[in-house]
């Protein structure tokens, strides 16, 4: 049975470039992934209203201020077992997914604040990386540009 997807549904996900030291953080997706299966990438997940409607609000009406910031720092703990600083907006882009969801990307960076890595099940092996070695992995498509995006702000 063909699959029908209401043309407004996306998921949104958002993803964090992890610097420090001058090095980024990169993760290699397990071959069970849908999406990118073994391909390299930075941490990140999907916002899921399940998660962020248990954080407290302030108005009359259900809405959750700064709830990506919320969304990256979880889900970094959660696939590399770090802390962050405060994102930094980088860019944003819209891919298809393998099942025809589109998914609404959210690119963010941040320097590590604490912790050492500590893969989920949903990641390989991870490498802390310079740009220039960065080019020797499997990256998603993007990614290395979006990297040279952050080194290039932070003068790397």
């Amino acid at each position: 049975m063909e699959q029908t997807l209401d043309p407004r549904l996306h998921f949104v996900v958002a993803t964090a470039i992890i610097v420090k030291d001058g090095k980024f953080l990169i993760a290699k997706r397990a071959p069970h992934e849908k999406a990118f299966p073994n391909k390299w990438t930075v941490p990140g997940g999907k916002l899921v209203s399940h998660e962020y409607g248990k954080l407290p609000y302030k108005t009359d009406y259900p809405q959750w201020y700064n709830v990506v910031d919320w969304v990256l720092k979880k889900e970094v703990r959660e696939e590399v077992g770090l802390e962050i600083e405060k994102p930094n907006y980088l860019c944003d882009l819209v891919f298809v997914r393998p099942d025809g969801f589109p998914v609404v990307t959210l690119s963010y960076w941040a320097k590590h604040k604490s912790g050492e890595v500590q893969l989920c099940k949903d990641l390989t092996e991870h490498a802390w990386v310079t740009l220039e070695e960065a080019k020797n992995y499997d990256l998603i498509d993007g990614i290395w540009d979006e990297l040279k995006l952050v080194a290039e702000a932070e003068n790397i």
